[in-house]
């Protein structure tokens, strides 16, 4: 799913902003409170969390492909959730759901004609699909600023010939890949959505630059944050768009 490290602790302290996306994501989802519902991309727990009070009959099992996440997740939701260390590429269920709900994770991945598969799969006839995730356009400002410090020394031979490891998809061929992987109904839109982290050193370095920082030795990652920043001035806006999905099986 991820083409990078995650530190799920990190991750849970800064992640104000993206909880709050993915509440948004959450209120989508219409629930009697008695359902099967898959998290898939469920990061740190806090949306997760979220789900479970939604569901005071129902059972929350929550995947994520990185364990430091989980980790961070078990923490935070104990055994309330059936929490999974799962590449949403090769997701199997036991038991068909009722819904999935996903926030900031399909952007990860870059074959999303299977990863509609699997998810379409994991679905009971009738099941629904509530998503978000970074869409055509997402970051297109801040990755522009970040890559002239990546083309400054010492940096620049780090990044020779580095492919990015987002999937900005837009509304239309994700409308045409759903019903293709056997949703029947699929309405999708892109929704800007600027924010300004409060604590946007951590918040670029652990999230949205972290493929970058990732990139660097040890020793270069701090400079490259400092000059990044220098770059961006204040304040540090993070020029979201988020690609909204609502399917149904």
């Amino acid at each position: 799913m991820s083409a990078r490290e995650w530190d799920g602790h990190s991750y849970d302290r800064i992640s104000s902003t993206m909880e709050a996306l993915g509440r948004d994501v959450l209120a989508r989802l219409e629930l009697r409170g008695d359902e099967l519902v898959l998290d898939a991309g469920c990061g740190s727990g806090r949306i997760t969390e979220a789900l479970l009070e939604r569901l005071p009959r129902g059972r929350v099992i929550a995947v994520d492909q990185s364990p430091s996440m989980i980790e961070a997740a078990r923490e935070r939701i104990g055994e309330r959730a059936e929490l999974r260390v799962v590449d949403l590429l090769e997701l199997e269920l036991e038991e068909p759901a009722d819904a999935i709900l996903s926030t900031a994770t399909f952007h990860w991945i870059g074959d999303h004609p299977r990863l509609f598969e699997r998810l379409r799969g994991a679905l009971r006839p009738g099941g629904s699909l509530t998503a978000q995730c970074g869409g055509r356009g997402n970051i297109d400002g801040l990755r522009a600023q970040a890559a002239l410090v990546c083309a400054r020394e010492p940096y620049a031979e780090h990044f020779e010939g580095w492919q990015t490891p987002w999937n900005y998809a837009g509304p239309e061929e994700t409308r045409e890949r759903l019903l293709a992987a056997g949703f029947s109904s699929a309405e999708c839109w892109l929704t800007p959505a600027p924010r300004e982290p409060q604590e946007p050193r951590e918040f670029l370095e652990t999230i949205v630059l972290g493929p970058h920082v990732q990139r660097l030795p040890q020793q270069l990652r701090e400079p490259f944050m400092d000059e990044v920043l220098e770059q961006l001035g204040r304040p540090v806006v993070v020029d979201y768009i988020r690609l909204n999905i609502d399917a149904v099986a």
